[in-house]
C-alpha cells in the first residue's frame, strides 16, 4: 500500500510499504481522511519526539473491515497507572500515540486498537470526521481553563486549533471573542466562524486567552492581554521557551495552564460537535500530493489553513 513516510529530518516521502499486521485486539481501518497537524510539521523539522522512519498521522477517520465509519482516538493509555486511575488517561505515565509511537493515518490503511475507534453519526462527511481529533483538543482546552460564564475570550493563532477554539467560545456563549493571526486570510476566517474582531494582535483585556502558537512572544502576549485574575492556556508547542513577565503574573494573580490531549469523554463530545461547525476553511488533497503539501507547510507556508490527506 501507499504511505507518507517521515524518513529523515525535514523529509517526508511517499513509499510503497507492507500492509499493516493486525493483532487480535486490533482492527484495520481504511483511511478516508487524515489531517496534517502543526505538531507534525515541527516534529519533522526538528526531530526528537518522533523518530524516523515513521508513518505519522494522528488525526484520522475511515472505514473498518466490517463497514463501520469511524474516527480514531490516537491516545493509547495503559489503564493501570495513577493518572489512568484518576480518569486522566491522556496524561498516562506510559502513554503512546498512534502516528508517533506506532504507524498512523498517513497511509491507505492503519491497524489500530479496537478500543480506539468511535462510530460516526449517520451522514457525517469525511471532512468533519477528519477534524474530530483537533476539535477534541479544543474541547479539552476549554475545560482546562474552567471558563466563567460570559467571559471575554482571546485566541492567539488562527490555525486549525485556534479557529476551533474561536468556534467553541462562540458556541459556549462567550461575551466577546477576539482572535489574532499575522495572516490576514486566517484572521478573516476567524471572523467568519465567530470572532467579533480579528487582526494581527489582540487588543484590550480578556478573562481567558488561548495561545495556539507556542512561541515566547505569543506566550508573553497571552499574559499581557489578561485582565487581573485571568487565565492563559498554552496549547501551542513551537518552542520550549516561555518569555513571560513573572512579576506581572504575581501582582495581577494571573494563571498559566498547559493543555494537552483530551479525555475519552471529550473525544466523544467532539464526534457530535464536528457535524455542527463551519469547516469550509479545510482543504483536501490526495495522499499522492502529501509530501508536497506537507513540505510547503513545514517550510513556512500559511496555505492551506488545514490540509486533509485522502487516501
Amino acid at each position: 500500500m501507499k504511505a507518507l513516510i517521515f524518513t529523515a529530518p525535514s523529509v517526508v516521502e511517499l513509499h510503497d510499504v507492507d500492509e499493516p499486521s493486525v493483532r487480535a485486539d486490533e482492527i484495520l481501518v481504511e483511511v478516508a481522511a487524515a489531517g496534517i497537524c502543526g505538531s507534525e510539521l515541527h516534529g519533522v523539522r526538528t526531530p526528537g519526539f518522533r523518530t524516523p522512519p515513521l508513518v505519522m498521522g494522528h488525526e484520522f477517520a475511515g472505514t473498518t473491515s466490517d463497514g463501520r465509519r469511524v474516527a480514531v482516538n490516537p491516545i493509547l493509555s495503559c489503564g493501570r497507572c495513577d493518572m489512568c486511575g484518576r480518569g486522566r488517561g491522556h496524561l498516562c505515565r506510559r502513554r503512546a500515540l498512534i502516528g508517533v509511537h506506532r504507524p498512523g493515518g498517513f497511509a491507505e490503511r492503519a491497524a489500530v486498537p479496537a478500543s480506539a475507534v468511535h462510530v460516526l453519526p449517520p451522514g457525517m462527511g469525511w471532512t468533519a470526521a477528519g477534524l474530530i481529533e483537533p476539535i477534541a483538543y479544543a474541547v479539552h482546552t476549554w475545560n482546562v481553563a474552567q471558563v466563567p460564564e460570559g467571559a471575554r475570550i482571546g485566541v492567539i493563532g488562527c490555525g486549525s486549533i485556534g479557529l476551533l477554539c474561536v468556534q467553541l467560545a462562540r458556541a459556549r456563549g462567550a461575551a466577546v471573542v477576539a482572535a489574532a493571526d499575522v495572516s490576514r486570510r486566517r484572521a478573516a476566517i476567524a471572523e467568519r466562524v465567530g470572532a467579533d474582531v480579528a487582526g494581527p494582535a489582540l487588543t484590550g483585556e480578556f478573562d481567558v486567552v488561548f495561545d495556539a502558537v507556542g512561541l515566547p512572544a505569543t506566550r508573553a502576549g497571552a499574559l499581557a492581554r489578561l485582565a487581573p485574575g485571568g487565565t492563559a492556556v498554552w496549547l501551542g508547542l513551537l518552542s520550549p521557551e516561555s518569555g513571560f513577565d513573572g512579576a506581572d503574573l504575581v501582582r495581577s494573580e494571573k494563571r498559566v495552564l498547559g493543555s494537552f490531549g483530551y479525555t475519552p469523554g471529550e473525544f466523544a463530545a467532539a464526534v457530535t460537535l464536528a457535524g455542527e461547525w463551519d469547516l469550509g476553511w479545510v482543504d483536501t488533497f490526495p495522499l499522492a500530493d502529501g509530501a508536497r503539501v506537507f513540505t510547503d507547510l513545514m517550510n513556512g507556508g500559511t496555505e492551506p489553513v488545514k490540509a486533509l490527506l485522502t487516501p
